[in-house]
């Protein structure tokens, strides 16, 4: 079996974030997104990946991937172009995939607990598809199966205005080589898009017998830069603190805290966890670094007070009022300005920005 990710699209939802770079590439808990679903395949036994480049980001999505041998796997990349949908994605990984069945994982996706039981349940059975499922409290705003109780699918619903179930597709599928005739027999939506679930329908209707498993834990997409911060709260709730960096005596360090060994944490600073510190950055003395924040590589923060954030890199933070809720791009600078601080900022800030507050 092999792996089939999708990495293209324009991430308009995380401007300004994306301007500069794609959204797969986007850190959570110090971690590229695309990093975890690499990880999701090779755990499921899959090490041939092949990786669907749109027109965006693709030299910085093949920059940091390579030839995969950096992350057990063995990775082709493919080259989309222009979106057209989904189904077009997958279509264009049909040389790629050579008659195997395969995975195909969006590459902006997070889960919990991984894809393992997705690909065991569709290698269990005799299915032309394979389908990840959760349960969701507004099923009008996703795609929908209706599932029986052995939970075979017996139709799909693009945001129903009656929804059948709550059990919405999370962007996880296993096909059989099947779907490349059924992507050939549909026609763009109404977006003029090639819609994977349309293609999944044509094979329903056309007797295939489509497997679901419904994932248990959280499921992520990180679209929005809400998302984003919601994911990093996740990940860093299960937070293995290694502490290999240099803490001062006088420092305050609480709870799960995972600091890299070329990183400081200077006498004065307070820094309670989950956080996650990523190589070469200092904290220094006056500083806080409250829960559910990961700092990237390179970066001081000096007289901050800081928490729930996500700051990607190459970042200096120097003022002193308060920084929550915040996702903060590569190469930002953030200073204090004259005046009545207030008593908090919520922040998206591009790269290589610079801010007084």
């Amino acid at each position: 079996m092999k792996g089939v990710l999708l990495a293209g699209g324009t991430g308009s939802r995380l401007r300004p974030i994306t301007h500069t770079g794609p959204k797969q590439l986007v850190p959570v808990a110090n971690k590229p997104v695309i990093q975890y679903a690499i990880e999701d395949l090779r755990e499921a036994g899959i090490s041939e990946i092949g990786v669907v480049l749109g027109n965006k980001g693709r030299e910085a999505i093949q920059s940091f991937l390579g030839d995969g041998s950096d992350f057990g796997v063995d990775i082709t990349y493919i080259v989309q172009g222009r979106p057209l949908g989904l189904a077009h994605a997958v279509g264009c990984a049909e040389s790629f995939v050579d008659g195997d069945d395969f995975v195909v994982y969006l590459g902006d996706n997070m889960l919990k607990r991984g894809i393992v039981d997705v690909v065991d349940g569709f290698r269990a059975g005799e299915f032309d598809a394979g389908i990840a499922l959760q349960e969701v409290d507004n099923p009008t705003q996703f795609g929908i199966a209706d599932v029986d109780e052995d939970g075979r699918v017996t139709r799909l619903i693009e945001k129903p205005d009656d929804p059948p179930s709550n059990l919405a597709l999370i962007g996880i599928y296993v096909f059989t080589p099947r779907i490349f005739d059924a992507i050939e027999a549909i026609k763009p939506s109404w977006r003029g898009e090639l819609e994977i679930t349309d293609a999944i329908q044509h094979l329903l209707d056309d007797g295939g017998a489509i497997d679901s498993q419904v994932v248990e834990g959280w499921w992520k997409d990180t679209g929005k830069p809400e998302d984003v911060l919601e994911a990093n709260r996740l990940v860093l709730e299960g937070l293995e603190a290694t502490r290999a960096g240099s803490i001062d005596a006088d420092a305050k360090v609480e709870g799960r805290v995972d600091l890299a060994e070329s990183s400081q944490i200077e006498s004065g600073a307070v820094v309670r966890g989950p956080v996650s510190i990523a190589e070469n950055t200092t904290v220094e003395t006056g500083t806080y670094v409250g829960p559910y924040t990961a700092i990237g590589a390179n970066s001081t923060i000096r007289n901050a007070h800081i928490e729930n954030s996500v700051v990607v890199g190459e970042t200096e933070i120097t003022t002193s009022g308060r920084i929550i809720d915040s996702l903060i791009g590569r190469g930002a600078a953030i200073g204090s300005a004259e005046g009545k601080l207030p008593e908090g900022r919520r922040l998206v800030v591009g790269e290589n920005s610079q801010l007084e507050l």
